[in-house]
């Protein structure tokens, strides 16, 4: 049954047989093989390449458990990926499909390639953005049972959600999904340590996430109608506003735009979306095989001498900046120190001491051992985690100033934190690959129902050339601007909400009740992934 079916007054007047695009055409045999054998290729080659870079570090093997944990996790996070790709990119492909660009199956594995590539080139820094939302605790414990409840609960709870909406064949965003997943396990990581619930959010974020899930659908919707309505005052090909007749293409012209801007959108959605789940996939190596992945082994001689220099001349400037003198602190009393204020955001006198002693001890460490390579299996997972206490308290200092620095030590501590960040924050290779493939491949399958709800199911009419054409220049231009200010603003909402701006701008009326399921569904998504992946983080902390 079709759960999203208009009462008979607001059924719409529905694509005939020549007008609606062939969607249940079956993929060829070379299809098939193809996907198979791409699926096949990234398990080898992930498997191949882990085993190496565990062999080549030298890693003890004393049990089978971590590494069985491991499997498991990395299955889950490709797995959330290769939903994320189904679910997020048939909003991509549905203008297209229903203008006649494109012929579906060629058209999904023409967007599963740019997902694919946009993987690849990705830059990793909202890979790290997203790890900065998790508990501060359970980052510095990844490896510990707390740390993969925490890692279990929150991809699990972020494709249960996922699945369910694309059941329903609602196109709601995946990012948000997995934001409101890492604020339930903070919330309930806070609570289970007789914290108040809400110690363990970054709240800003959580804020600026609010923002978005309002404004997007306005900006998709508001901005689409409009560029409809110019397309009409400047553009008189009346064919253009019209539905499409038969399987005939759109005008050349028009063609290529809607190919371009499906082209785009679903080359950002690969390198945007793409990197949530390598942070993830990194989080998961640096809990379970820190001497591989917890620092980055391949920093050449040369740059680890630079990086003890640039160490040295941070805690030289930040011992200088302290006004008043402090008694020494312990190395516990260090690590707790700026553990807390990375976690509570509240600046004491104690974090630039802190701060300037966790420089000297990084620096130290990698000067003794000569390199990231050889610093020693016990010592890996403290270095790794002073490190990124470094990294976060600088960040957070440079954005609130509330430490006040010169200019001088601004720099330095400014430069610590690119030789920090530069140690710690890699992806390996493999790790873009298996995740391009997992959204690639997953963008080729489970695609219809999203597709035919964002063609079909929002306006009373069939989408037009013009229609789909606003819609997607829309939606890629907003998440350009997006992705170029670190705005969290939703591919999903923008699309789908656009698509509705044209049909309200061109008169044909809206299904109300599709509207109202996308609605709910919008509004539930952070609340139902925050109390599903809460729960689950508290049975799996039972478990492991």
């Amino acid at each position: 049954m079709n759960t999203l079916a208009a009462p008979k007054a607001e059924m719409p007047q529905a694509p005939g047989a020549a007008h609606r695009p062939k969607l249940d055409a079956k993929p060829g045999p070379l299809t098939l093989i193809t996907f198979v054998g791409l699926l096949a290729a990234g398990l080898l080659f992930t498997a191949w390449s882990l085993v190496g870079d565990v062999s080549s570090s030298g890693a003890p093997t004393n049990t089978w458990v971590p590494y069985i944990l491991l499997g498991v996790a990395l299955l889950i996070a490709l797995g959330f990926e290769f939903v994320n790709g189904f679910h997020d990119t048939a909003n991509a492909v549905a203008t297209v499909i229903y203008t006649h660009s494109l012929p579906p199956n060629f058209a999904v594995v023409w967007s599963g390639f740019f997902n694919f590539l946009g993987v690849l080139v990705s830059s990793g820094a909202v890979a790290f953005g997203i790890i900065a939302l998790l508990p501060v605790e359970l980052i510095l414990q990844v490896g510990s049972g707390a740390g993969f409840a925490m890692v279990f609960a929150l991809l699990i709870a972020a494709i249960i959600w996922n699945l369910g909406t694309w059941w329903l064949g609602l196109p709601a965003s995946s990012s948000h999904t997995l934001i409101g997943s890492i604020i339930g396990v903070g919330v309930a990581n806070a609570l289970m340590h007789g914290r108040d619930g809400t110690s363990g959010v970054d709240w800003a974020q959580a804020t600026k996430v609010g923002y978005s899930l309002l404004l997007s659908p306005m900006v998709g919707f508001g901005c689409a109608a409009l560029l409809l309505l110019a397309l009409r005052a400047f553009v008189k090909n009346r064919a253009l506003y019209e539905e499409p007749k038969g399987s005939e293409p759109p005008p050349l012209w028009i063609r290529g735009l809607l190919i371009l801007t499906c082209t785009g959108v679903s080359f950002a959605h690969g390198s945007n979306d793409g990197q949530k789940g390598m942070g993830l996939i990194m989080l998961i190596l640096v809990g379970t095989v820190p001497m591989a992945y917890a620092l980055n082994r391949a920093m050449p001689a040369d740059e680890t001498v630079k990086f003890v220099a640039v160490a040295e001349m941070a805690q030289n400037a930040l011992t200088r900046s302290v006004s008043t003198s402090l008694p020494a602190l312990q190395p516990d009393a260090v690590r707790d120190t700026l553990s807390t204020y990375v976690r509570t955001r509240e600046f004491t006198p104690a974090v630039v001491p802190a701060l300037a002693a966790t420089a000297g001890s990084i620096g130290e460490q990698v000067r003794k051992h000569g390199s990231l390579a050889a610093v020693p299996a016990e010592s890996v997972a403290n270095v790794r985690n002073d490190m990124y206490l470094a990294s976060e308290a600088i960040r957070h200092l440079d954005k609130s100033g509330a430490a006040k620095f010169d200019a001088d030590t601004r720099m330095r501590v400014g430069a610590f934190r690119e030789e920090l960040d530069s140690a710690t924050r890699f992806i390996p290779m493999w790790v873009k690959v298996a995740v391009a493939i997992a959204l690639g491949l997953g963008t080729m399958i489970g695609w219809k129902r999203i597709v035919v709800t964002v063609g079909e199911k929002i306006g009373k009419t069939h989408l037009s050339y013009a229609q789909g054409a606003s819609a997607e220049v829309v939606a890629m231009i907003t998440i350009g601007a997006a992705d170029m200010y670190g705005l969290p603003v939703s591919t999903t909402h923008v699309l789908s909400s656009g698509v509705a701006g044209t049909m309200t701008a061109s008169g044909s009326g809206l299904q109300m009740s599709t509207l109202r399921n996308l609605a709910l569904a919008w509004v539930l998504t952070l609340p139902v992934a925050m109390l599903l992946s809460g729960s689950l983080y508290w049975l799996f902390t039972r478990i492991f």
